[in-house]
């Protein structure tokens, strides 16, 4: 995997289709087609068609279900497509028949010949929220959203933990789980009632953003 966040990110080594135009806008170059999240567009010179992507009816069923996944569009055409969210902070990485697990809520854009599916965190129902995750495999460009600066996490130097709104992608590899923290209540984190953490475990890294988002509104 490659990414400049490793400093392994060599532009005569890998196709140049996804590029910063700054750290926080993306210019994608097309052919070929890319999916991307829905209202991300914030400019395009070329001839381009958008179009809705659900990614079929398990995936559109899955989203439902759990709330989770990013709205895709598909982009086809023919020229520079550039993207944004919120001006947040965009980083790069390049799978090479490898996979990365990404929060939907941090993923910008992705090469539309990836494969990608809804996956649940192992002890996390639906209304834990933030615990269903979007796993990406093959080889192609990811782009990813970060509010403010974020710091990337060797989970194999010890137990790592994260606030389930601030994890913005990890190693597919890793296994993941829940941390329940019952003396701190509510003080760890701005989910309510129960302080909920993922828990990563193994050989691989771990992206956290300098945010965790809204906080969670538990139904009453």
């Amino acid at each position: 995997m490659r990414s400049a966040l490793f400093g392994n990110l060599d532009s005569q080594q890998v196709p140049g289709t996804f590029a910063l135009q700054n750290s926080k806008m993306l210019v994608v170059h097309l052919p070929p087609e890319v999916l991307a999240r829905q209202g991300s567009m914030v400019a395009f010179q070329g001839q381009m068609d958008f179009g809705y992507e659900g990614g079929g009816v398990g995936k559109m069923f899955k989203k439902m279900v759990t709330g989770e996944g990013a709205p895709l569009m598909r982009v086809t055409g023919q020229g520079r497509l550039f993207l944004a969210d919120n001006a947040d902070d965009i980083h790069l990485f390049y799978l090479e028949n490898e996979a990365l697990t990404v929060n939907g809520r941090n993923l910008l854009a992705l090469d539309a010949h990836l494969t990608w599916d809804i996956q649940r965190v192992q002890g996390a129902g639906v209304a834990a929220g933030g615990l269903f995750n979007t796993t990406i495999k093959g080889t192609g460009w990811v782009a990813v959203t970060a509010h403010g600066t974020p710091v990337l996490l060797d989970a194999s130097q010890a137990p790592t933990y994260a606030d389930g709104q601030s994890a913005v992608c990890w190693s597919a590899g890793l296994h993941v789980g829940v941390n329940r923290t019952f003396k701190a209540g509510a003080l760890i984190g701005r989910g309510s009632g129960e302080a909920m953490q993922l828990a990563f475990q193994g050989q691989g890294f771990v992206l956290v953003q300098a945010s965790e988002g809204p906080p969670i509104v538990q139904p009453k």
